[in-house]
């Protein structure tokens, strides 16, 4: 997060940043975690990115999500270096920036609470983690590389 800070001005950068935006904007209407069964993957994925944007996730945070899977990665000499590892690891870091729909009802000891969170589904994650890895694409191939010796 210190590093995409101190770039904010670089053009790649700026770029990975307003792709995740442009994702939390295009997601759809929100929907609260327990109106998503039945949907397909794909739609519960842009309810995941929904749920991002209502609770005013940065979208910063996100590219950090992303950079700090591929620095993990590269670090690790026994690393998966399938994609889709890849893409499924960052998408459950940003799965869980957004948890699921809390609701009160009452006041005081009488008050009734209900915590529903959304499960972090294979498909859901793999759909969440290749429009993640869309939209940081450029960043990692242009920049990737300074990420890991400013750390």
């Amino acid at each position: 997060m210190a590093w995409l800070e101190a770039q904010e001005d670089d053009t790649y950068v700026r770029n990975a940043v307003d792709r995740v935006a442009t994702l939390l904007r295009t997601s759809g209407q929100f929907k609260e975690a327990f109106r998503l069964r039945g949907l397909s993957p794909q739609d519960r994925a842009k309810a995941a990115w929904a749920r991002l944007r209502r609770a005013a996730v940065d979208p910063r945070r996100v590219v950090a999500a992303w950079l700090a899977i591929e620095m993990i990665i590269r670090d690790d000499p026994q690393a998966d270096l399938k994609a889709e590892f890849k893409r499924v690891q960052a998408a459950k870091l940003v799965h869980r920036m957004a948890s699921g729909t809390h609701k009160r009802w009452g006041e005081g000891a009488s008050a009734t609470e209900l915590h529903v969170y959304p499960r972090s589904r294979g498909r859901v994650l793999r759909h969440m983690g290749e429009a993640l890895e869309t939209a940081c694409e450029l960043l990692v191939q242009h920049r990737g590389r300074s990420v890991v010796r400013t750390r």
